[in-house]
């Protein structure tokens, strides 16, 4: 009697773990298309729309770590520039311009690029840590959206917010291979 109330416990406990952590994420990614040149990749900076400066950058660096990770060697990265202060709230699009642009100069078939929606601390007692955020990868030569993720997570009030940013990055990316 005690090992099936145990067993059922633990299937219960199990059932219950699984529905709390998929409540603490979210994602949408879209089926990798047959890549021809993905290794001529370049990352291009991510807009931030966020109020915390500096978060589009914190993703962008997660990515590239996590795309060498991967196998791309010839990752081509936008040189980043900020003497006027611009990409710290927000990027127009003349600057998303130029950055594909200098991408299709570097010689990339594909660019990565994309967006910060959140990446804060939570308020309140707890404090946890919330990401969201999207990538595109654009064809450079006809500026066509050929594959696109996103999703949002959330941490404990221990995680840390790259720890929250770089499990919800791994994840988007998970299908881009070289």
């Amino acid at each position: 009697m005690k090992t099936q109330f145990k067993a059922r416990f633990n299937r219960v406990a199990g059932i219950t773990a699984l529905v709390a952590l998929a409540a603490c994420s979210s994602t949408q990614v879209s089926q990798a298309p047959s890549w021809t040149q993905l290794n001529k990749l370049a990352l291009v900076p991510l807009s931030n729309y966020t109020e915390t400066p500096g978060a589009a950058l914190g993703a962008q660096s997660i990515a590239q770590n996590l795309l060498h990770q991967k196998g791309f060697t010839q990752l081509a990265t936008y040189p980043f520039s900020d003497s006027a202060g611009t990409y710290l709230l927000n990027n127009t699009d003349q600057q998303r311009a130029q950055a594909l642009e200098w991408a299709r100069n570097a010689g990339a078939q594909y660019a990565l690029t994309g967006a910060v929606q959140e990446w804060r601390y939570k308020v309140g007692i707890d404090g946890e840590p919330v990401v969201g955020l999207s990538f595109d990868v654009v064809d450079l030569n006809t500026g066509e959206v050929v594959w696109s993720a996103m999703g949002s997570r959330s941490g404990w009030s221990r995680s840390t917010l790259a720890g929250v940013g770089h499990e919800l990055i791994s994840q988007l990316l998970e299908p881009i291979q070289p």
